[in-house]
This record gives structure tokens, C-alpha cells and sequence, in this order.
């Protein structure tokens, strides 16, 4: 029997739902119906009293379910077995239930006391499935019941259980919005748990239920902080989403003074107007409130608990899933100071190599961020390079990226990418492209005319679709220069003869009388032409077939007026109503009669009016009012249950909300043991290697209690180095240590201490512990592992980590002998959260007792080398000086500026700037300061001092500092007196983004050798009579950038008895401030002046630059 059902099923599983199986049976070669006794063998298995055969059967029905197939028909005699007593067979009853028990609801409410009874059984597994088909019975009547099970099982001692209970709540809130009010208390109620596995599950409820009660939220805000890096992957994803709702109701904006300065510089104008509309007073008026409003708001601190969380989610960004990388980007977006929101580009562009679906989404988010933060994602530009391999999805959207990212240094690149790509055979990815070509040409008026060649040679095409796509194009480019390019719009008119694609005979037409007076003789043909062909158009070009009548009637009518009039009347009797009645109208208009009324005079003002160009922008512009990586901001429409993302408070709300009392039970060492763990912590690598680190006044409330802990580990490694006998002083600096954390907790609030002591993972702590072992194991005497674990549990700061370095190595000497490779080693260990690791392992002295010369030639020095050769001193040129503001212009005040070369000691990123103020009026000139306006994405300034007073025909200096991002774009600013503004702009020549590099000679080569093929630039030259010795050279190279002479290596060349060759390459190095990134340049001299640059760089646009500044340099 079971056989032969068996044999039924397998050849009927495909039959679709309620229908009459039909079998053959071999045997009596007849078609009979199954139905009657479809299943039998399963149900006499479940009927049976061996568990085993039971377990069979569910086990077939389970995988019956799990291929898509009904199993309806089987739920009485599953529902029997609910109270069986073996765990394996009610485990999958339940899988069972919660699939069919919606659909059979009379018969689960039958079975409903043994669920009841299921929820006590001491089988944790047994008492979430039995809550969760409780909750899967979708009836009324048992609401309370259910509300019953939940709050029963919030409590249970399982955490598995009190997840099932969060994933009931939603459930029971959809069947009865009525009992809101208690399920808010169970949410409440398990929000306080403090299990990673309860916390996701909870968090969703709280967002399905209540989302807007977010005073839930406050007193567990650090400890869903803490616990987010635990959680499983997808409760990440729900908590950080919901996190950034909260945190844009709770902190501040912390680029609010940076966008109200963009609103100020940037009035909005009308688009028909003129700012002479404005009187002078209105104006003057403006300005003086928003630099009243600017004076009064207060210099912006980050509350601790929003640098909470961008601490604990930027971990995340390592994630191995997808979506738990782009909630944390997005969080990043939204909530992130401008400088630090840089860190998420290299996650984002690591999600482009997963399956096209993710790319896809990644790639909608990256393109509207591109629109406001440009400079994040230009170092990552070749990862937007378009695959034959990727869909055209996919294309359009890297297309899109890259017209976003487009700008005057990498424009030249990105065309020569977008020539390839119009050669593709995807006709849709061609026409996307050439519209992108558009785009580029519109927004970069360098390259317009470039663009504009290069789409008129794909006129020549021969396929139709790429020329159509690039008449429509150009139609659009030619509006803003059409006296220019009257060649263009004839050589337009005579492809109507070919071009088939409505879109674009309509565009030429509409060009042709849109500037018929440029061409005066080809349009009154192209209008025969389009007369003949009337009939036969689309709709679309017939409307501008009338419209290219009516304008050549308005300015050439005596060659013209016959063939409007049979446009007119071909016009008159068309099938579409809209033709026929533009028609009418036109006719009214231009050919005035006694009844046509007063519009007839104004015709030519309608039809010939000056239309302003259009303007090319990207699709992506206004979706960032969506919460990006929402279904919402994919879809560019509000999806259904989407929240809006709250606007930021005018007012920091009260931060004591979210202060949590410490329970006195807790004792107190271990508080200290989480504290010294959590120092320790921070001698881990860091998380990225670029200059990705938190920097600014933002972090000043973060580093309070770190510099009093530094200043206390200092005092404490002095005491154990003085005493005689290491472990007592070790004991004794501990003791003293616990005193004064005694001290400090009564005095600094519980609620900071414990969001401090959880900010350390169990995970990490453990991996830490392993480390400490392991350097103990190593360490060569008992007392040297005691005064090592001293110093890394006490020590935070980077001076008391070099002096436990020394310790091991030399315990006797206080001073080390070689401090620059000791800083090298300890910028590798460290790990502090608001500690900007350096990209390169030069160290910048702060000794002031060394020349700035030595100092720039110190940079990168490692101990390899035994003996500094003379000629890396830098040649110090006059420093060239550059007009920031002409006297005129400033009212007395000038000011100019210069690149002084010396290390900026605020920030070694920075770019260090000097600037010359004279007063040259006759009266003085009080406060003076900068402020930074429209910076480009990822710059930043280091303001000058404010200078109090500057009298008249007196003259004041200061340096200020700027991180330009090794790019040359101007650094738009704002210089301010206590009068007056003025917007003033710095800009960079590219050898000032560098600083000078050590290298030897075999080094220079190997690093050049790895810098081959499209990093390596050559060009050719022929040096004047003057600069052919070794001395004119580099005086020259070094004033055009602030590179260092690399000395010879070998003994051969630079032992005095061997003269030096006839031709020698001279070669420099160097490494941009902001990434770090080598630049190397070699002047290969050779016969009667002829000699070879060749620049070697990871940055081509930076390479470019620098070679036509040096070859001006060597040749002018």
C-alpha cells in the first residue's frame, strides 16, 4: 500500500492545488482518482504507536512542505500528535502547526490546552514552538490568551524563549491593535535585557508597534551601544536603522555651522530674475543677521553619546553581510561630522564585488551620496569602471557615479572611459552613456566644446540609435553657445534625410527654428522637405514641423508663407486632436485677421523668446530626503511603513535622560579589571589604515577621563621605576590606583562610568588576554612580566607606551638612543578611537630646537641608514608669494599668502599656509578671522589665531593649516573683521601637496619599479644653456615641489677619488600629505642638454599636474 502511494505521489506531485490526481496503475492498466486515498501512508504512520514511524512521517511532511507542496489534507491527524511525549516528533508538530494553523483554525483551537501546557514544558525549544503557533492561530477570541503566553514568557529564564515572545508581539499587535497599552510594557520590559539575542527581536517589535515612543529608548541607549557589535546580523541591521531615527531626535547637527555658511554664501536666486530686483539696504541687512546669527550660536561640542555610537558601529563596516555594512554607511551619512564620514567609502566600494543584487542597491545609495559628498568616493574611481560582464542595470548605474564623480583633474580619464564604452553592442548602455557625455560637458564648461566634437563625429555612426541619442544630446548642448556652432546646426539638418528615430528628427527640427536666423538659407528647405513627409510622421515631429512654420513665418515670410499655410491645412484635418489644435492656435496667432484678438501682436515674442538652457541633472538629486538603504530610496516613492527621518532639534535635548544608576551590589574590582581591559584594548591594530580617524573639537568630552587615567598611569610607571624592588612598587601603584578610582566615583556621575566600562567586547577582551600571555612568555625575568603588565594595564597615552617600551629593552637607560624607530613601532600598536593614525611611518619631531630645513629632511628616516648624506637637504628657494585679497578689494586690507613648507605641527595632514596681513587704511582694523565656507568634500581647515587688533600702516602674520586632499581645487573661504566679510579662495600648486621623503638610492628603484605602466609619465626636453649643471637642476625641480633630493647609493659614485659621470639622473622623492602616497621624479641628463622627466605616482591626475609644472620649471 505504502509502495504503490508512494509511486502516486512521486508522479503527481506537480498537480496543482484542489485538483483530481490521475494515476496509472500497472496493474489493472486503468485510470482511477487518488484523491480518497491520497496521504494514506503517512496518516497510518502517524496513527501508529512507534515513535519512530511518526518521526518519519513528519520528517517526509516537513520536507513536503519545505519543496512547496500541500500538506493540508494531513492536519487532523498531525494535530493529534501534538501531545506526544517524544521531543523529536512535538518539535516538528509544531514546524507543522505554525505553517497550516492560520488556515485550519477550528481545528487548532481544538489542540489549544495542550499548547497552553506546551508552554511549561521544561524544554526551552518546546516552549518557544508552542508560543509561536499560539501566536500563528490568527482568531480573536484567544487574544487573551496569547497576551497571557507573551507576558509569561518575557519572564522565562530562556533567552531563546524571550525572543520568541518579541517576535509574538507584532503578531498579536496586527490581530488586536487594541492591547497596545500592554504590549508597550512587555517592549519596555525587554528592552531592559541585556541578552545579545533578545536585543534585535525586541528592538523590530518596538519599531512595529511603537516607533514613536522613543522615551523607551533613552535609559537603554549605551547599552544597545555596546551590545550591537554581539548581536546577530539582521537585529544589527533593525537597531542601527533605528538608532539613527533616535540619534536625529536627540543630538545636534555637527555640520550645522558648516551648512548655515553654505546657505549664507549661496543665496537663492530666481531663475528668470536678475539680483538687481534686491535693493542694496535689503541686502546688507540679510548679512548682517546671519553673521549676527552665526556670532551668537555656540562653538559645536558632540555630546559622548553620539560619539558612542559612531564608535561602536564603524567596527561593523567590516561586516560579511551586506546589509549590516549599509546600515552602518547610512547611519554614517546622516549622523557623521563631514570629515569623518569619508570612512564608509571603502566598505561601500568593497560591496561592489558581491552579486549584482547587492551591487545594485550599494550602487543606488553611492550615487546619491555622490551628489553631496563627491570627494569620499574619487580616490575609489577606477572601482567604478564598467565590466562587460555586469548587466546594464548595473552599467547605468556606474555610468551615473561617474558623471557624479566628474571634475576638472579626473575629467580626462573618465571621457576616455566613456569612448570605450559607446562601442558596446548594449544599445541601451550607449545611449545612457552619450547622455552622461552630455552631462559631463554641461557641468565642466573646460570640455564642453571637447564633448561636443566628439558627439558630432558620432553623428557619422552608423548606428541609428547611438546617432539619434547624440542629436538629442547635442540639441540640449547647443543651447547655451548657439552663435557658436552654426556648422554643427547645419550639418544636423542634413541628416533628416537618414535619421529615423522620432526623438531625434523632432530635436533637429526643433534646433533648426529655435536659431533658424544662424541658418537662414538651409531652414526654409528643411521645411519643404518635412511639408512632403507630413502625412507619414509621428506626432511628435509633426508639432515641431508646425512650430519650425509658425517661426520661419515670423521672420522669413516671403519664402516661407505658402508652405506654412499647406502645413497649416495639412495640419487642419489630422487624425490627432492635439495637432489639429495646435494648429488652430497657430494659425490665430501669426496670420492675424479681424477676429483674432490682441495676442496676435505679441507672436513673435511667444514663438522667438529667449528659453534659458536646460539644466542636466542627475536622477539621483533629490532622493537623499529618503533615509538611504531604505525600500523607499530604491524605489524614489514612499513605500508602505516607511518612517521619515526626523529633522535635527534647533535645541540639544537633555542628555541626563539616558543616565542609567549603577546597582551597589556590583563589586568594585570588577569594574577596574573591565576598566584596564579596556585600555588595553587599545593596543590593537587600527581598524583602517588611512586617515579615517575621529579627529576635531568633537572628541574633547571623549578624552577627559583618558588624559586623567594617562596623567595617573604616568605618575604611577615613575614610582615603579624609582623603587628598589619591582613587586612592591607594582602592589603599591596598584593600591593607590584603586584609591583614587574609589575617589573619582564619587565624584564623576555612575551613568558615564558604566557606559564607559561596557564599551569593550567579550570577544576582544579575550583575544587581548591571549596577547598579554604570549608577550609574558617572552619576557626574559619574572620581574620585567610584572612591571610590563603594570605599564599596559595602567597606560593609555602614547609617552607612557614608549616608556614601557624602553623598559624591556634597556631597563637602566632613561633616554632611548634612536627615538624615531621606537615612535614607528608604537604607531603600529596603537589603537585609540580618536587618535588619527599616521599614513606613512615618517614621525614628525616635535622637538623646536631643530631647523625646519633638518626637520623636513628628518621625515621617513629609518635606522637603516647609518650616515645622512649632505645633499638631502632640501634647497630653500624664495618662497613665492600669492594675492589672497588686493587692498582695494578689502578696503584697505591686503592680504597675501604663501606655502611655507614646514611641517603643521596641529595636524601633519595639513598643508601649512602663511599668510601677510597689511593694513594699508587709515584706520584700525579689529578681530580678524577665517572661517571656512563651501570646503570641498573631505577638506579641512585649521583656522589662524584671531588677530584682536591690526593698526593702520601696521603688518601682522599667522599660519593657518588646510588639508586640500592632494587635490589643487581651491579652498573656498571666509576672512572676517569685526566689520566686514570677504570670500576669499587658496589654492594649492600641486607640488605643495607633497612633503619631502628619505629614500636611498636602492629603495628609490625598487619603489619605481613597482610604480610601472600607467603610473609612470615621461616626457622629453632640452634644458637652456644655463640650468645644464647638477646645481640649477635641483634648485629648480625642489622650488617647483617640495620634494628631496635622493643621494647617490653606490660607494663608486660618491667616493671622492672616482669623479662623478658625465650624465647623471637626478632624483627626488616624496609622499602627498594627505594619503601618503609616493611621488617620485627623476631628470635624466644627457648630450647637449637633452634629459628625460619621468614622474612615478599612485595618483595619475597629481602625476600629470606635476610633470607640466617641473618641465616649465627646467625649460622657461
Amino acid at each position: 500500500m505504502s509502495a504503490s502511494s508512494a509511486f502516486n505521489e512521486e508522479k503527481m506531485g506537480s498537480s496543482s492545488v484542489g485538483e483530481a490526481e490521475y494515476a496509472y496503475d500497472p496493474v489493472s492498466g486503468k485510470i482511477f482518482s487518488s484523491d480518497y486515498n491520497r496521504h494514506d501512508d503517512l496518516k497510518e504512520m502517524l496513527d501508529s504507536n512507534k515513535d519512530s514511524l511518526k518521526l518519519e512521517a513528519m520528517k517526509r511532511i516537513v520536507a513536503m512542505i519545505a519543496r512547496g507542496k500541500n500538506a493540508s489534507d494531513l492536519f487532523p491527524a498531525v494535530v493529534k500528535n501534538v501531545a506526544c511525549k517524544n521531543i523529536e516528533v512535538k518539535k516538528l508538530v509544531y514546524v507543522y502547526l505554525v505553517r497550516y494553523a492560520e488556515e485550519q483554525q477550528d481545528l487548532a483551537l481544538l489542540s489549544i490546552s495542550t499548547f497552553q501546557r506546551g508552554l511549561k514544558d521544561p524544554n526551552q525549544l518546546i516552549r518557544a514552538s508552542a508560543l509561536r503557533v499560539l501566536s500563528s492561530i490568527r482568531v480573536t477570541i484567544i487574544v487573551p490568551i496569547m497576551m497571557l503566553a507573551i507576558k509569561e514568557a518575557a519572564s522565562d529564564m530562556s533567552p531563546y524563549v524571550r525572543k520568541t515572545a518579541a517576535h509574538a508581539i507584532p503578531k498579536l499587535y496586527s490581530l488586536d491593535p487594541e492591547q497596545k497599552d500592554q504590549l508597550i510594557e512587555v517592549i519596555e520590559k525587554l528592552l531592559a535585557d541585556k541578552t545579545t539575542l533578545v536585543a534585535g527581536s525586541v528592538v523590530m517589535a518596538f519599531e512595529e508597534v511603537c516607533p514613536e515612543r522613543i522615551d523607551l529608548i533613552h535609559k537603554n541607549y549605551r547599552k544597545l551601544c555596546n551590545l550591537l557589535i554581539d548581536v546577530e546580523e539582521w537585529g544589527q541591521v533593525v537597531i542601527i536603522n533605528m538608532l539613527t531615527r533616535y540619534a536625529r531626535t536627540q543630538f545636534l547637527n555637527p555640520n550645522l555651522n558648516e551648512s548655515l555658511l553654505e546657505d549664507g554664501g549661496s543665496g537663492d536666486k530666481t531663475f528668470y530674475g536678475s539680483d538687481e530686483d534686491e535693493d542694496d539696504d535689503e541686502k546688507e541687512n540679510k548679512e548682517k543677521a546671519e553673521a549676527a546669527a552665526l556670532a551668537k550660536r555656540k562653538p559645536y561640542v558632540m555630546d559622548p553619546d553620539h560619539r558612542l555610537l559612531l564608535r561602536n558601529t564603524k567596527p561593523l563596516l567590516q561586516s560579511r553581510n551586506a546589509a549590516v555594512v549599509m546600515a552602518v554607511a547610512q547611519l554614517y551619512f546622516h549622523l557623521a561630522p563631514k570629515a569623518e564620514v569619508g570612512v564608509i567609502a571603502k566598505a561601500l566600494v568593497r560591496l561592489l564585488r558581491s552579486h549584482s543584487e547587492v551591487q545594485f542597491v550599494v550602487l543606488q545609495n553611492v550615487a546619491t551620496m555622490t551628489i553631496r559628498r563627491r570627494g569620499m568616493f574619487e580616490p575609489y574611481l577606477k572601482s567604478f569602471y564598467i565590466r562587460s560582464t555586469d548587466p546594464t542595470l548595473i552599467k547605468i548605474l556606474k555610468l551615473e557615479v561617474l558623471t557624479n564623480l566628474a571634475n576638472e583633474t579626473n575629467i580626462s580619464t573618465i571621457l576616455r572611459e566613456f569612448q570605450t564604452y559607446i562601442k558596446s553592442m548594449d544599445k541601451d548602455f550607449v545611449a545612457a552613456t552619450i547622455q552622461a557625455i552630455g552631462r559631463c560637458a554641461t557641468n565642466i564648461g573646460e570640455v564642453r566644446d571637447t564633448c561636443l566634437n566628439g558627439l558630432v563625429q558620432l553623428l557619422s555612426n552608423r548606428d541609428e540609435l547611438v546617432v539619434a541619442e547624440s542629436v538629442v544630446v547635442i540639441k540640449k548642448l547647443l543651447q547655451m553657445q548657439p552663435e557658436k556652432h552654426s556648422d554643427i546646426i547645419k550639418h544636423m539638418a542634413k541628416l533628416t534625410d537618414n535619421i529615423q528615430v522620432p526623438m531625434a528628427r523632432a530635436s533637429i527640427l526643433w534646433l533648426i527654428g529655435e536659431y533658424c536666423e544662424h541658418v537662414p538659407k538651409i531652414a526654409p528647405d528643411v521645411l519643404r522637405k518635412m511639408a512632403k513627409s507630413f502625412t507619414y510622421e509621428e506626432d511628435i515631429v509633426k508639432l515641431q514641423i508646425l512650430n519650425l512654420a509658425a517661426k520661419l513665418y515670423l521672420t522669413n515670410s516671403k519664402q516661407t508663407k505658402l508652405l506654412t499655410q499647406y502645413v497649416l491645412n495639412l495640419a487642419k484635418y489630422d487624425q490627432n486632436y492635439d495637432i489639429r489644435d495646435r494648429a488652430r492656435f497657430i494659425r490665430q496667432l501669426i496670420v492675424p485677421t479681424e477676429k483674432s484678438g490682441a495676442l496676435s501682436k505679441y507672436a513673435k515674442k511667444l514663438f522667438l523668446a529667449l528659453k534659458p538652457a536646460p539644466v542636466l541633472e542627475s536622477p539621483f538629486k533629490d532622493r537623499d530626503h529618503f533615509q538611504l538603504g531604505s525600500l523607499s530610496h530604491l524605489l524614489n516613492a514612499k513605500a508602505g511603513g516607511y518612517q521619515e527621518l526626523p529633522d535635527w532639534p534647533e535645541a540639544a535635548p537633555d542628555p541626563s535622560v539616558r543616565n542609567v544608576e549603577v546597582k551597589e551590589s556590583v563589586p568594585e574590582w570588577t569594574k577596574c579589571s573591565s576598566r584596564e581591559k579596556r585600555k588595553e584594548k587599545k593596543v590593537e591594530k587600527p581598524f583602517y589604515s588611512d586617515s579615517e580617524g575621529e579627529s576635531g573639537p568633537t572628541e574633547s568630552a571623549d578624552s577627559e577621563t583618558n588624559s586623567a587615567s594617562a596623567s595617573d598611569s604616568a605618575s604611577d610607571s615613575e614610582q615603579s621605576r624609582s623603587s628598589s624592588e619591582s613587586e612592591e612598587s607594582d602592589e603599591g601603584s596598584e593600591s593607590e590606583e584603586e584609591k583614587e578610582n574609589k575617589n573619582k566615583k564619587k565624584v564623576v556621575k555612575k551613568a558615564v562610568k558604566e557606559s564607559e566600562s561596557e564599551q569593550s567586547s567579550e570577544e576582544e577582551n579575550r583575544k587581548l588576554e591571549k596577547k598579554i600571555k604570549q608577550q609574558e612568555k617572552d619576557s626574559e625575568t619574572v620581574s620585567d612580566d610584572e612591571e610590563s603588565d603594570s605599564e599596559s594595564s595602567q597606560s593609555t597615552s602614547e609617552d607612557s607606551e614608549s616608556e614601557a617600551e624602553v623598559k624591556k629593552k634597556a631597563p637602566v637607560s632613561r633616554t632611548p638612543p634612536k627615538p624615531v624607530k621606537k615612535e614607528k613601532k608604537e604607531m603600529s600598536l596603537l589603537d585609540l578611537d580618536d587618535f588619527e593614525p599616521a599614513t606613512s611611518p615618517q614621525v614628525t619631531p616635535i622637538s623646536t630646537l631643530l631647523s625646519n630645513s633638518l626637520v623636513t629632511d628628518l621625515e621617513g628616516l629609518s635606522l637603516s641608514d647609518s650616515v645622512l648624506a649632505p645633499s638631502t637637504i632640501t634647497p630653500s628657494g624664495t618662497l613665492k608669494s600669492y594675492e589672497l585679497l588686493h587692498r582695494i578689494t578689502g578696503e584697505g586690507l591686503s592680504v597675501e599668502y604663501c606655502f611655507g613648507r614646514q611641517p603643521f605641527s596641529p595636524d601633519a595632514n595639513m598643508v601649512a599656509v602663511q599668510l601677510q596681513f597689511t593694513n594699508n587704511s587709515t584706520s584700525e582694523t579689529k578681530n580678524l578671522h577665517m572661517k571656512d565656507v563651501k570646503l570641498q568634500s573631505g577638506m579641512r581647515v585649521k583656522e589662524f589665531p584671531e588677530i584682536e587688533l591690526l593698526p593702520a600702516g601696521d603688518t601682522a602674520s599667522a599660519v593657518m593649516g588646510i588639508d586640500f586632499c592632494d587635490s589643487t581645487q581651491a579652498a573656498n573661504l571666509q576672512l572676517c573683521t569685526s566689520t566686514r566679510k570677504f570670500f576669499v579662495s587658496i589654492q594649492p600648486p600641486v607640488g605643495e601637496l607633497m612633503r619631502p621623503v628619505f629614500l636611498t638610492e636602492n629603495e628609490f628603484k625598487r619603489e619605481q619599479g613597482q610604480l610601472m605602466g600607467m603610473n609612470e609619465l615621461t616626457e622629453k626636453l632640452i634644458l637652456d644653456a644655463k640650468y645644464r649643471n647638477e646645481h640649477a637642476i635641483v634648485q629648480r625641480v625642489t622650488t617647483a615641489a617640495h620634494l628631496s633630493r635622493v643621494p647617490c647609493g653606490s660607494d663608486n659614485e660618491c667616493s671622492p677619488s672616482v669623479p662623478p659621470p658625465d650624465h647623471p639622473a637626478h632624483r627626488f622623492a616624496g609622499r602627498t600629505v594627505t594619503s601618503g602616497s609616493l611621488v617620485l621624479v627623476t631628470v635624466a641628463t644627457g648630450e647637449e642638454g637633452v634629459a628625460q622627466l619621468t614622474v612615478n605616482c599612485e595618483k595619475m591626475v597629481i602625476g600629470t599636474m606635476l610633470v607640466k609644472d617641473i618641465l616649465l620649471a627646467l625649460t622657461q
